[in-house]
């Protein structure tokens, strides 16, 4: 028995925690062709696996390191892990959060006697600031991945697994810094290395992939911020070394795959996981894809269900994506009167329409905006052939994330052009005076031709800007300025036929 299997077997966990179920996913099941499960750690009394290494950590403490306390640096599920164990032991607990932390994960970690301190726009912020706190106040750091007490305790998510279902053979982790895929590869793989664990990551959150493919730890320079659970930029020292010697896959994911994965979770459970929460299934769903439907029994970990309820408006609209249920086309009618009555008739006939958005910008030709329900890609491709069939030009924009989160709330059409016009998408902390501080970081010398802003519930928004500007490298030298994460955007299809003017 090596040393990861006797620390995972000894980790503290239960004192606090619970040993969740795993559950048939029946319709996954059969959708897929295929044995899946469901690891529910969405259960646990925080709503997430973060308690187990949380509390294992803490409890291990000497009495010297008990007296002065612990603290951490979280904007969600480790907070409140540390901040229940810490009340469970009667330990001190300092929990420095970003100030754009949603109020309602803020009073979860008060509620367990935690003292919460509110420090910058970001996590890489309140970190930066819980290392000085640290430091100020003697208190004992607990990483929340970092660390073999913290791995070993999420070891034991592994150790239910082949309690629970001795003949599974793929185990779909989600990750993030890597700390619950660690501590499940190194105690299952010691003990049946025939199961495959597979590393499930979003497609703009994949550190760990990026890392195996340099064979070294890497630092992303943007993450998603939709599955803020997992959008970690780069991974820790003992967690990637256990990775590279025990993951056996890496599977990523879009957004709207995860809220295709967020709805059948709840189809399945009545549960409504987080977007990192439902990483597994929509890795599973994946795999599937790609592999066929050889026979296997997948455990997909559910590892967290801390959302606020503002986000489920966003995951339901991109649902019907995700699923493959719902298409998005720019096409181009005549300016004449009926046109649209003749594209109803001609293509769109029995698709119910889901979005159509349209206005007057040019007298020559129409830029229309439409969203249709359908069955499935070869009824997607029939709706594409009619349109060919009539003539109709068209984009297909059901992939570009610009089109399925701003254009398609916008009336689009400048009234007047634009000059060298450019479009980026920037990532705005929730907070007030976001805006005004990025607009005194940016400068006076280039005028907004475009801002379009939706809430979505979370600790950052999603902002599309238009500048007018010749000079794109100084444009984009004077964002870099804000802080704020950006990606330019301008090559756009929806852009270029709903918002811009080339």
């Amino acid at each position: 028995m090596n040393d990861a299997v006797k620390q995972t077997l000894l980790a503290r966990v239960y004192d606090v925690a619970v040993e969740t179920p795993l559950e048939p996913a029946v319709k996954l099941s059969a959708a897929l062709g295929r044995g899946v499960y469901l690891k529910r750690e969405d259960l646990q009394p925080v709503h997430s696996f973060k308690l187990r290494g949380a509390y294992n950590k803490i409890a291990q403490l000497t009495a010297a390191e008990r007296r002065k306390g612990v603290i951490a640096a979280s904007a969600g599920n480790h907070a409140q892990g540390v901040a229940l164990s810490a009340h469970k032991l009667g330990i001190s607990a300092l929990i420095v959060m970003p100030r754009t932390t949603p109020p309602i994960k803020v009073e979860a970690v008060r509620s367990y006697g935690a003292t919460v301190e509110l420090f910058g726009d970001s996590y890489s912020d309140a970190a930066e600031h819980c290392k000085q706190r640290m430091h100020e106040t003697g208190r004992t750091y607990v990483h929340p991945f970092d660390d073999p007490l913290v791995i070993a305790g999420q070891g034991t998510v592994g150790r239910e697994i082949l309690e629970q279902l001795p003949d599974v053979t793929h185990i779909f982790v989600p990750v993030g810094g890597g700390g619950l895929v660690a501590g499940i590869a190194q105690y299952v793989k010691a003990l049946r290395p025939d199961i495959r664990i597979v590393a499930v990551e979003p497609e703009d959150s994949n550190v760990l992939q990026a890392s195996l493919a340099a064979g070294k730890r890497i630092v992303l320079p943007h993450v998603g911020i939709f599955a803020d659970g997992v959008a970690v930029k780069q991974m820790g020292e003992h967690t990637f070394a256990v990775c590279k010697q025990y993951v056996d896959d890496c599977v990523t994911v879009n957004t709207d795959a995860l809220c295709a994965a967020i709805k059948a979770i709840f189809e399945e459970t009545r549960g409504i996981v987080e977007p990192a929460g439902a990483l597994g299934v929509a890795g599973i769903t994946a795999y599937a894809a790609r592999r066929g439907t050889a026979a296997m029994k997948a455990v997909a970990i559910c590892s967290g269900a801390n959302m606020t309820f503002e986000r489920l408006q966003f995951v339901a609209e991109r649902t019907l994506l995700g699923s493959g249920k719902e298409a998005l086309f720019a096409v181009t009618l005549p300016e004449e009167p009926g046109a649209l009555q003749a594209f109803c008739a001609t293509v769109v006939a029995r698709h119910n329409i889901t979005q159509f958005g349209y206005r007057l910008h040019t007298r020559r030709a129409a830029h229309v905006f439409v969203g249709v329900s359908i069955d499935n890609n070869a009824d997607k491709q029939a709706f594409v052939a009619t349109m060919k069939k009539h003539a109709y030009a068209y984009a297909d924009l059901s992939l570009e994330d610009t089109a399925k989160e701003h254009i398609r709330h916008m009336v689009g059409g400048p009234a007047q052009p634009a000059a060298h016009e450019q479009f980026f998408r920037v990532n705005f902390p929730e907070r007030p005076g976001a805006l005004q501080d990025f607009l005194e970081a940016i400068g006076s010398q280039w005028n907004i031709s475009l801002f379009h802003y939706r809430g979505q519930g979370g600790d950052e928004g999603n902002v599309l800007v238009g500048f007018e500007s010749a000079d794109s490298q100084a444009l984009e030298q004077a964002l870099r300025t804000t802080g704020y994460d950006y990606i330019n955007v301008s090559e756009a299809k929806s852009l270029h036929l709903f918002a811009g003017s080339r």
